[in-house]
């Protein structure tokens, strides 16, 4: 089979995974918070399970090993995803302020709101599309810039869907509000394929979740779903 096709047939699976977790992320968003009503920690717990789940058929079908994927290239993952983080947190520093919880519940929120919500998000909005649109690809096509180009492409415009899909679950986002977290989380997915970690992403929406938490999760769009 020559280059091209095995590039073609790699890029349909990839599609593939990415359509899949778009209807699994509007599905959720959706009933979750649109239909069921769950509170913001419980639609994170309900989420999470989504993902987690959605995550272990991916990881298992496609042999990814999640080990792996967190070691390699992680200290410009680290690097990467700060800076990220730290832009996208000035973002949210922007939005109105609204009273944010003290003490324990503080650093509750911090885990469960902030970690939780943003390694669940990371690993399906920017982790799950790069491996299965660009990690998918055959070494022959990465070994070029213009295929790296190409797959990168691929890669941004598959975490796009899966980003807007899930957000459209939400009320607050079925209107202009959507193009925000679609270009923010680009900008995340960009930095995992600028630094080759998996350490970007799910750092940079860590930090950006954070920063909501801090700044008030009543009043900032990064924490949906808001009723």
């Amino acid at each position: 089979m020559s280059l091209q096709r095995r590039a073609a047939r790699s890029a349909m699976g990839g599609w593939g995974w990415s359509l899949l977790a778009a209807v699994a992320g509007f599905a959720a968003s959706a009933v979750l918070s649109g239909i069921a009503g769950f509170p913001r920690h419980g639609f994170v717990a309900a989420w999470t399970l989504v993902v987690l789940a959605l995550w272990a058929s991916f990881a298992r079908r496609r042999r990814v090993n999640s080990r792996i994927q967190l070691g390699r290239r992680w200290r410009a993952g680290l690097v990467v995803g700060s800076a990220v983080g730290a832009l996208l947190a000035a973002t949210v520093a922007r939005q109105p302020a609204s009273e944010a919880p003290a003490g324990g519940a503080l650093a509750v929120d911090l885990i469960w709101l902030g970690v939780a919500y943003g390694v669940a998000d990371a690993l399906i909005l920017s982790v799950l599309p790069v491996l299965a649109l660009y990690g998918a690809q055959p070494a022959g096509v990465l070994h070029t810039p213009a295929g790296r180009l190409r797959a990168g492409a691929l890669a941004l415009a598959g975490s796009g869907l899966i980003t807007a899909a899930y957000h459209l679950g939400f009320r607050e986002f079925q209107g202009p509000q959507l193009v925000q977290p679609v270009l923010g989380n680009l900008v995340i997915t960009a930095a995992y394929l600028v630094s080759g970690s998996a350490v970007a992403p799910m750092l940079a929406h860590v930090i950006m979740h954070g920063a909501a938490v801090l700044h008030g999760a009543a009043t900032t769009v990064q924490l949906p779903p808001h009723y």
